[in-house]
């Protein structure tokens, strides 16, 4: 069962929030009422999410989000406040929150924002710890930066290997043009495009013994790694 750290200093609504995530979010749910306590809670135990409102007595929650940054850089943090001025949704941001939901809410909405969040860090985690591969009858290391195929090993570059396993990530699934541009060159000009180019074309070359093994263009949105 996953963990929720709760912070809201309205009783009524603090408990009504921990009731329906309990009851229909199937999570257990820690509601402390202000940034002191939920601090405390914090150091004491290990949560999969954070929700805190941001006006609370004792420790404000953008201020408890600052501390609990400096001990977990991870853990996802959702703001709830009245406040809907734009400077404090940049605020929120840039101390390191994860998502911001602005009073009044529907619970539900809460619910869904929550289970994205938690999909998105499930998915990250996924990726940061793939680094092995399978595509048809090649084998590739991405963190050796090889690709085996029948005893042959062919060495790639950092590009190469960046590009490849962001296609295997996504395999039979379209990795769009803009993703593998901003993840690998950090920038999506048209200079840099090119430049991805050249680089698929030498992927392809590397793959193409295998059959069923083929990276095609899909207009207008991206490049598909096909597996048959």
């Amino acid at each position: 069962m996953q963990k929720i750290l709760l912070a809201e200093d309205d009783p009524n609504l603090g408990e009504l929030l921990k009731d329906y995530l309990e009851l229909k979010g199937k999570f257990d749910v820690t509601l402390t009422q202000d940034g002191d306590e939920a601090l405390t809670a914090f150091r004491k135990d290990k949560y999969d999410l954070c929700i805190f409102d941001v006006m609370m007595p004792k420790k404000d929650g953008f201020s408890l989000g600052k501390d609990i940054r400096k001990m977990d850089k991870t853990v996802p943090i959702i703001y709830a406040t009245a406040k809907g001025m734009m400077e404090d949704k940049t605020q929120a941001f840039e101390l390191g929150g994860d998502d911001y939901i602005t009073k009044p809410f529907r619970v539900e909405e809460l619910l869904l924002r929550i289970h994205a969040l938690l999909k998105r860090v499930s998915n990250e985690k996924d990726e940061e710890l793939a680094d092995k591969f399978e595509i048809g009858d090649y084998f590739f290391d991405y963190t050796s930066q090889v690709i085996s195929f029948k005893g042959q090993q062919q060495k790639l570059s950092t590009k190469e290997a960046e590009l490849l396993r962001l296609l295997c990530l996504n395999k039979n699934d379209v990795l769009t043009r803009e993703e593998a541009l901003v993840k690998i060159w950090h920038d999506d000009n048209y200079f840099t495009g090119r430049s991805m180019d050249v680089f698929l074309s030498k992927l392809r070359k590397y793959l193409k013994e295998d059959p069923n093994v083929e990276i095609v263009n899909v207009h207008g949105k991206g490049y598909k790694l096909l597996v048959s």
